[in-house]
């Protein structure tokens, strides 16, 4: 098949369009970073954000709900399944980090005939790696659930679970290309509704197929894999509306998909290092025994939700910050990037403060929605306590980290990634030897959640912070 030639710029359609015609300086200081307007355009992009990042976590917290009255050994071999299944979600992440990035960029240059061609070119994308993740973990089901030390009849749940939802990836893999292209687009209201629709849309198909058709772990693959894919297809119907409105084709730009799966090789790495940190961290964890154990797990979940909440602001800069590049492109002026980090880091700070003030307040009570376990619920509320101390500290790496992705910075991304885990491993041996083993692994807990908090993001604070202070993230001929 031949090559489609890139499509002719066309006039933008965005917020922005009408200062295009007004002075570059006056612009620059009235459009992109006066107060009033950019506070605006990072919430409309970061508040809708929020709900398609809580989609998954609900789906898989319906199945685990669900599955959870069948039985034990069903909500265990589940469990096991999901795991793997999340993390081979979290390693294609980059098909919404790249989309974003690039279409962004050309949005930001007045290109948004390119802009949407990007989201074409990463929806095949998203739907060949998609079709090949399937098959694999399809695949490799038994030798993959092998490798816990489970129960033959929880490991047979596990795999009856992951063959079946092992295709819900085509869907997540699409529906994450087509996210990144609507929120490269500045459209964060669309992966919104789609989400939260799809979210909806899989407790319904799993009392269905679980419980009315009697499938059991089959049933809750099968509605996270229909569910799924109802929401790819529908971010591809909207990329393909898209498209037909602005006079692009929609055969592949091989080389351009080729280029951004390329371009996604050091975001997979990145995801690598904090995969890493997290399971060494968790090993560290079980040498402290079952309080400490229960404790982190309470206080991972809380911190998950937060980091939801902080990315959300990452995603905003991830969509602006890539927009204001192609600006600067056609324009040759930097200024307004610097104004920007500055504003996304008290953004991160301020929400960081918050959200640590109300994790303080709730550390008393919020352990008992949880456990009803003395030990384990004084070892989440120190945990819980650390949290809230570094949480300001988290604000403004997430918020580092977006505007380096919004610039497609990637290949430090992925080596920072490395330095900070080097950083990390020898702080976390430390705690390992010598934290105090304090009543039932409390203390040890405390150590490790301020080491994990501590250490591990200063070190991605200083990497990032140092990228930042330099001109080379700043690549305006992309």
């Amino acid at each position: 098949m031949s090559q489609a030639p890139e499509p002719n710029p066309a006039p933008a359609t965005n917020p922005t369009t009408a200062a295009e015609d007004l002075d570059p300086d006056t612009t620059l200081a009235t459009d992109a970073t006066s107060e009033p307007s950019l506070n605006r355009r990072i919430l409309a992009l970061a508040l809708p954000s929020l709900g398609p990042m809580f989609a998954e976590p609900l789906m898989i917290a319906a199945d685990s709900s669900m599955v959870g009255h069948l039985g034990t050994t069903q909500l265990a071999g589940m469990t096991l399944a999901a795991s793997i299944l999340t993390f081979v979600v979290g390693l294609c992440i980059f098909l919404v980090y790249t989309t974003t990035a690039v279409a962004s960029r050309r949005l930001g240059e007045g290109r948004r005939a390119a802009a949407v061609k990007t989201g074409v070119d990463g929806a095949w994308l998203g739907l060949a790696v998609g079709v090949v993740a399937s098959v694999v973990l399809w695949a490799g089901a038994w030798p993959l659930l092998g490798f816990f030390d489970s129960t033959p009849a929880a490991t047979h749940q596990g795999v009856i679970y992951l063959q079946v939802a092992a295709f819900s990836l085509v869907g997540q893999c699409l529906l994450m290309a087509g996210m990144g292209a609507m929120r490269g687009l500045m459209d964060a209201r669309t992966p919104l509704v789609i989400t939260v629709l799809g979210a909806v849309a899989n407790v319904g198909l799993n009392a269905v197929l679980i419980y009315g058709l009697g499938l059991g772990v089959a049933g809750a693959g099968l509605g996270t894999t229909l569910a799924s894919a109802g929401m790819g297809v529908a971010f591809a119907c909207k990329i393909v509306v898209g498209a037909r409105v602005e006079g692009v084709g929609l055969r592949p730009r091989f080389g351009a998909v080729l280029g951004a799966a390329a371009g996604g090789l050091p975001l997979m790495l990145r995801t690598l290092t904090l995969q890493l940190v997290i399971l060494v961290t968790l090993w560290v964890v079980a040498s402290f025994g079952e309080v400490a154990v229960a404790g982190r797990q309470i206080a991972a979940n809380t911190w998950t939700l937060t980091a939801n909440i902080l990315d959300s602001l990452a995603v905003a800069a991830q969509a602006l910050i890539g927009f204001e590049l192609g600006r600067a492109t056609a324009r040759g002026d930097t200024r307004v990037l610097r104004q920007m980090i500055r504003r996304f880091t008290w953004w991160g700070l301020g929400l960081g403060v918050g959200l640590g003030v109300l994790c303080a307040d709730l550390s008393g009570w919020w352990p008992w929605v949880f456990t009803s376990d003395p030990p384990v619920l004084a070892a989440a509320r120190a945990a819980l306590l650390v949290s809230a101390v570094f949480l300001p500290l988290a604000g403004v790496v997430f918020a580092f980290d977006g505007i380096l992705i919004g610039a497609n910075d990637t290949w430090y991304l992925a080596w920072a990634g490395v330095v900070n885990l080097v950083i990390y491993m020898p702080a976390l041996w430390a705690v390992w030897m010598w934290a105090p083993a304090g009543s039932s692994g409390i203390a040890g807990l405390a150590w490790l959640w301020a080491c994990y908090c501590g250490v591990f993001f200063l070190a991605r604070l200083g990497t990032l912070g140092w990228r930042l202070r330099g001109q080379s993230w700043m690549r305006l001929e992309q």
